[in-house]
């Protein structure tokens, strides 16, 4: 099936030739003749090859982390774009939502009515109707069965792929991103609390000093009312998500980094830095990607509501508390305090509690057809990843058919910024053999 498309003249940013694509959708794919939407993907190919010879390679799909991130804006080819514009032409698809794709925010939300309206809109989009766009898309482009590359949340949506739409696939490839199949979010984050805490106690080895500072800013922060750039207050929980940087290799010393000049002497005392505080808020705020917030518990969400997983299972992990004698820092959990601190979310309060109270969210997953899946699959598992766990991963790749697995423990979450070109050449050979 076509949709309407329109593509913007070719132009060069160094050595890539470049494209923007913008095609029209549905918002319900099971109402193709109702409302739809705008989907933006931007397309890159090496400009050293003439460009009818670019345009006889074939299609690869990067889909994004998040959900809610939108495509990768690249200046350049580097790490795995280098070594797969080599093979393809790379298609970054801001997903439904994101970046120039029908954005999704409080100013835009705004437009659809009221809470209940906005939570109606949002539940269409996850990982099935993002794969029902991109399938639209590649029938748009007359591709064949094209190749994915999902990152994190992208993992999530090529099982969604494999499940409902395998015919459109001819490989994938993955990297820390096997969901789990079934069961509730809770065990995702009872998973994750615990990687996190592990996380936490590497970084306090290596960095000693800051078992110290974090515990000073946070005893600081109960009694000294120190703002963001944005104007709220910053509480110490909201300080806590600059964990963060743990889910990376590449990022971790980052925080040894913010954390060296929080303090600065004022004629008041010891204050939190701006310099401090402008990083925190860069760390802290969602108004860039409020869908991360709204529907993140959604990607789990199967027959039964979320209902604020993570700040249920928080409860068994007091270590993790504010009020903790030496508090750790957190993950990427999102909690509903988020919609009270935030300001690019407070307006979205009563949206995100009817998204986190939707029990009839329908099934992400086709069990029977991945456990009979014949699309050639690899997927990068990082041993000590604090955002996808390692043991959920190998027990998904476990149900897919087929499905070829690179354990490391040299890697986080953030593999593909540290070796992109080495791990996405790893596993472009391992699917075809």
């Amino acid at each position: 099936m076509s949709i309407p498309h329109t593509a913007s003249a070719p132009y060069d940013v160094r050595g890539m030739r470049v494209t923007d694509h913008r095609f029209t959708v549905p918002l319900d794919h099971a109402e193709p003749d109702g409302e739809s939407i705008t989907v933006f993907a931007r397309e890159y190919s090496d400009a050293e090859l003439p460009q009818a010879e670019a345009e006889q390679l074939p299609w690869l799909l990067y889909l994004q982390g998040g959900p809610g991130g939108r495509g990768n804006r690249l200046l350049q080819f580097g790490g795995w774009t280098k070594a797969s514009s080599k093979h393809f032409r790379i298609l970054m698809l801001d997903q439904r939502g994101t970046g120039l794709s029908t954005p999704a925010t409080r100013q835009t939300l705004a437009l659809r009515g009221d809470a209940a309206a906005q939570a109606e809109y949002l539940s269409r989009f996850r990982a099935d109707s993002i794969v029902a766009d991109a399938e639209l898309i590649r029938e748009t482009l007359g591709s064949g069965p094209w190749t994915t590359y999902g990152q994190s949340y992208g993992g999530f949506c090529t099982l969604t792929y494999l499940s409902f739409a395998p015919h459109g696939l001819r490989e994938s490839l993955i990297t820390g991103g096997l969901a789990p199949l079934t069961g509730p979010a809770d065990r995702v984050y009872r998973a994750t609390f615990r990687r996190v805490a592990a996380r936490n106690a590497e970084y306090f080895a290596k960095y000693p000093q800051d078992r110290d500072t974090t515990t000073r800013i946070a005893r600081h922060l109960e009694v000294i009312p120190e703002f963001l750039p944005s104007g709220e207050r910053l509480t110490v929980r909201r300080f806590q998500m600059a964990g963060s940087f743990l889910g990376g290799n590449t990022r971790m010393d980052g925080l040894h980094h913010l954390l060296e000049d929080a303090f600065v002497p004022t004629p008041h005392g010891d204050r939190l830095s701006d310099s401090f505080l402008e990083q925190v808020h860069s760390l802290v705020s969602r108004a860039s990607n409020p869908l991360y917030a709204l529907i993140h518990e959604s990607i789990y969400g199967q027959g039964e509501a979320t209902n604020w997983a993570a700040e249920r299972v928080l409860a068994e992990f007091p270590e993790f508390e504010p009020t903790a004698a030496e508090p750790l820092y957190t993950g990427e959990m999102v909690y509903p305090w988020y919609f009270e601190e935030d300001p690019a979310l407070v307006p979205l309060k009563e949206t995100a509690e009817l998204l986190a109270a939707k029990a009839d969210w329908p099934a992400l997953y086709d069990v029977g057809q991945l456990a009979r899946n014949t699309v050639p699959v690899a997927a990068a598992v990082y041993t000590d990843d604090i955002y996808v766990d390692r043991d959920l991963s190998l027990e998904t790749a476990g149900a897919v058919k087929g499905l070829q697995v690179w354990e490391s423990p040299d890697f986080h979450h953030d593999g593909i910024a540290d070796d992109g070109e080495g791990i996405f050449t790893r596993l472009l050979g391992m699917v075809r053999g």
